[in-house]
């Protein structure tokens, strides 16, 4: 049990490092950059799946909090989080919460693919990269309109949508065509090291 604990933090700890190496890998496009930060957070999420899915993106936001910069370009500190952007790193824990609880605890048995497995994490990878986006629209939406950079012919939404949603879908519909075959092949090779009883959901 106590290797199993060891196990379990130290995989909680890569993981939250490979978030943060993320932060290297931006393209820059319009208001907000294409980042890899986000299917990671899901990715890492759907690996562990159950009560561990957060965690990795927990720590790598405490990180970036406190000052470390690995948050996207580099960047890191409490004025990300207050900056029109902020709402997405909120929404990088609450996806990738959700996509664990949807996945579910890996298990050794989840080498066969059956269709049940394949659209269980198929729909925690995109359930979990369409709720980050929730808190992130609504903070940019609200940073919009008190800023003024809403048009007057748009809404606070449309503007947002525009400028934070729209563009990216192509992106994260290639990250979740990579992410979900990867999260089905290496679940079951985690089950193994994680838990007691992994033959169990």
């Amino acid at each position: 049990m106590k290797n199993k604990s060891v196990l379990k933090i130290s995989f909680i700890a890569l993981f939250a490092a490979i978030i943060c190496f993320g932060c290297f890998i931006r393209i820059p496009l319009g208001v907000i950059p294409i980042v890899l930060q986000n299917a990671l957070c899901i990715l890492c999420a759907v690996l562990l799946g159950g009560v561990l899915a957060g965690a990795p993106a927990a720590l790598f936001l405490i990180a970036g909090l406190i000052g470390l910069p690995v948050y996207s370009g580099g960047t890191g500190g409490l004025a990300v989080w207050l900056g029109p952007t902020g709402g997405f790193l909120a929404g990088y824990l609450l996806g990738a919460v959700a996509a664990g609880f949807i996945a579910g605890k890996p298990s050794v048995t989840e080498k066969k693919l059956t269709v049940k497995v394949v659209v269980r994490v198929s729909a925690a990878v995109v359930t979990g990269l369409v709720i980050l986006y929730i808190p992130g629209v609504i903070r940019f939406s609200y940073w919009a309109t008190a800023a003024g950079k809403v048009p007057a012919d748009k809404t606070a939404l449309a503007y947002t949508m525009a400028a934070c949603v729209i563009p990216y879908i192509p992106g994260d519909i290639l990250k979740a065509v990579i992410a979900i075959p990867v999260a089905l092949k290496l679940r079951p090779v985690l089950a193994q090291y994680l838990y007691e009883d992994s033959n169990k959901y």
